[in-house]
């Protein structure tokens, strides 16, 4: 049987504001595989983001587990939570994740860096995404379709198990939402679990599954 990417078993999560409690997630449960688009949707306010947050180990539920490749990250360590993440997890975000000063081939190499000695060398994987005329570039110098790419690229320079990504689309036009949900699918393609937190119907109409979220609760 295969081992799932990514579990996460009724997860809770609750934040205080004062004597105020809201409680962002609320027994929420999934499970993804290799080779799936899961779309996380809902409006604003739902727990999308600390759903996704849970599962990268970037935040710790107040209840429930997280699974990655079989192994737990929930209430680890920070440093185990860490290394998980560079073992296993790529995380594509709407405000991107490059680093402003340094070019796009140096980005990709600091995670990498961080990464497992299995990661990919830093040029293929630019060339595969069609940034081989970029590496040099900075990101203020990149155009929206090729910042989103390059975002992909450190998101898969430690030839991650499972590739999470927060409203990837959110900032870009039609054409470059159209070009960045095929490097999606294609990252489903080679064998990678692919989680989506989106408002796009384009995005949920073309994933696997949709989990619909509203009020911390799975309703579809």
């Amino acid at each position: 049987m295969t081992t799932p990417a990514v579990e996460a078993h009724e997860l809770y999560r609750f934040f205080h504001i004062g004597d105020d409690e809201t409680a962002a997630l609320r027994g929420v449960s999934l499970t993804v595989d290799r080779g799936e688009v899961v779309a996380i949707t809902g409006p604003s306010g739902s727990g999308k983001s600390t759903l996704l947050a849970c599962l990268a180990g970037l935040d710790d539920p107040d209840g429930g587990r997280v699974l990655v490749d079989g192994a737990l990250i929930s209430r680890q360590p920070e440093a185990e939570r860490a290394r998980a993440r560079a073992r296993s997890i790529g995380m594509l975000f709407q405000s991107n994740n490059l680093i402003a000063h340094l070019s796009v081939v140096e980005n990709v190499r600091l995670a990498r860096r961080l990464a497992t000695a299995s990661a990919r060398q830093s040029r293929d994987l630019l060339e595969e995404l069609g940034l081989g005329e970029r590496v040099h570039a900075s990101p203020s110098e990149l155009s929206g379709g090729e910042s989103a790419r390059a975002g992909l690229a450190v998101a898969l320079a430690n030839d991650p198990v499972v590739l999470l990504a927060d409203e990837p689309t959110g900032e870009v036009d039609r054409s470059t939402e159209v070009r960045v949900l095929s490097l999606l699918q294609r990252q489903a393609a080679n064998g990678r679990a692919v989680v989506v937190v989106t408002h796009s119907q384009l995005v949920a109409a073309a994933a696997d599954r949709v989990i619909e979220l509203e009020d911390g609760l799975v309703v579809s």
